[in-house]
């Protein structure tokens, strides 16, 4: 089975298990893969029947049974090549004279399909980072090669294919139906192509309730949504996002996520994904690799295997019990190390102990567990004082 018939099989599963808004959107994103106007059409009719019949859950399972299958004889338009990088960059570095800060020298690579996560304490160079890659900046040593499926020919032009969202986003005017236009427009989608487009759009990114709603009307949250949105529509070749979960709940966060994820597995249009964010968990789990930045220094830069982290067990917990009582039941698996930052504990253990034994003594002692998370190959581990 090709990877856009699995991906089908996917959303089939979501839709016959009851999962019908994880479904709906992995729906449109094999939609998309397609690059047909006319299945989109189909798309934004099932999109308005959907929002006029919020509980009509067996009639949507089977309209979205038909779209699919019209979806798997259309097929995926023409699969771009993901195994390159996209971004290479060298010995890169920036100092600035006020404050004494200097980042670098590192090296970052970006290829299709791949997030990295960008972590840090504040005013350790992550905003610097994404600056740099994004053409904003000029390293003052190394340097960036871009590799876009095209060449570009100016600084526009590389704007065109990378795309930075800083923390704080312009202000837009209009509605934003008629700004989604306008982008497409822009970038050379015209007619049909260009309405469904965006209706489409804001269908995927959970917006089509506020469609006919001005700009300024939106959530904070919502308008991050609708920035990701509309760049989405200029195709970029790399996205690089400066704190975009900030002003977003718990669950907006994690759709977020779960969206850039999935969109930029695109089969039709890949694209790469740097993303800088204080959301450490939330991160780790979508992300292909983390880079760490310590006082604009790169602390590590691994993808996230068991293989290629640290070796120790490293557990942050959260329990009433006290340190004594901890350091008592666990001294015979090789515990070297309690600290504790006022709320939580880390426990460090020696690495012939498995976090399978920790929890089985946890069991067996009746110690009481609020929280309780293995952070031997996390990015937490660096933010322990």
């Amino acid at each position: 089975m090709n990877l856009f018939n699995q991906r089908l099989a996917e959303v089939s599963d979501f839709y016959q298990n009851g999962d019908l808004n994880l479904g709906f959107r992995k729906l449109i994103d094999s939609a998309l893969d397609t690059g047909n106007t006319e299945i989109l059409k189909e798309v934004i009719s099932y999109t308005d029947w959907r929002h006029q019949n919020p509980d009509d859950s067996t009639n949507d399972v089977a309209k979205a049974m038909n779209l699919l299958e019209k979806i798997r004889q259309v097929g995926p338009k023409n699969q771009p090549n993901s195994n390159r990088n996209i971004i290479n960059a060298k010995n890169i570095s920036k100092q600035y004279a006020k404050g004494n800060f200097k980042l670098g020298p590192l090296d970052v690579s970006i290829q299709p399909s791949k997030i990295v996560g960008l972590v840090g304490e504040n005013g350790n160079g992550k905003t610097t980072l994404l600056r740099l890659l994004a053409g904003e900046l000029k390293p003052d040593s190394g340097n960036i090669d871009y590799q876009f499926r095209e060449n570009f020919n100016n600084h526009y032009d590389l704007r065109t294919k990378l795309v930075y969202i800083p923390q704080r986003i312009e202000v837009l005017r209009g509605g934003l139906l008629d700004n989604l236009q306008f982008t497409l427009t822009n970038h050379g989608v015209l007619g049909e192509d260009n309405y469904y487009m965006a209706l489409t759009a804001l269908a995927r990114m959970g917006l089509w309730q506020y469609k006919e709603l001005n700009w300024a009307r939106l959530s904070s949250g919502y308008k991050m949504r609708f920035e990701l949105t509309r760049t989405l529509l200029r195709q970029p070749e790399v996205l690089l996002l400066d704190e975009p979960l900030a002003n977003l709940d718990v669950l907006a966060q994690q759709v977020i996520l779960e969206d850039l994820k999935s969109l930029s597995e695109s089969l039709y249009r890949p694209f790469g994904v740097v993303l800088s964010s204080q959301q450490l968990y939330e991160v780790e789990k979508i992300s292909d690799k983390i880079i760490y930045l310590e006082k604009g220094k790169l602390v590590n830069d691994s993808s996230i295997k068991i293989d290629e982290a640290s070796h120790q067990l490293i557990l942050e917990l959260e329990s009433e019990i006290s340190r004594e009582i901890l350091q008592e039941k666990l001294a015979s698996f090789g515990l070297e190390k309690i600290h504790f930052n006022g709320g939580n504990y880390m426990l460090f253990f020696n690495p012939e102990t498995s976090f399978n034994e920790v929890l089985k003594q946890f069991g067996e002692s009746d110690i009481p567990l609020t929280y309780i998370r293995d952070i031997s190959n996390s990015s937490r581990r660096f933010f322990i004082n």
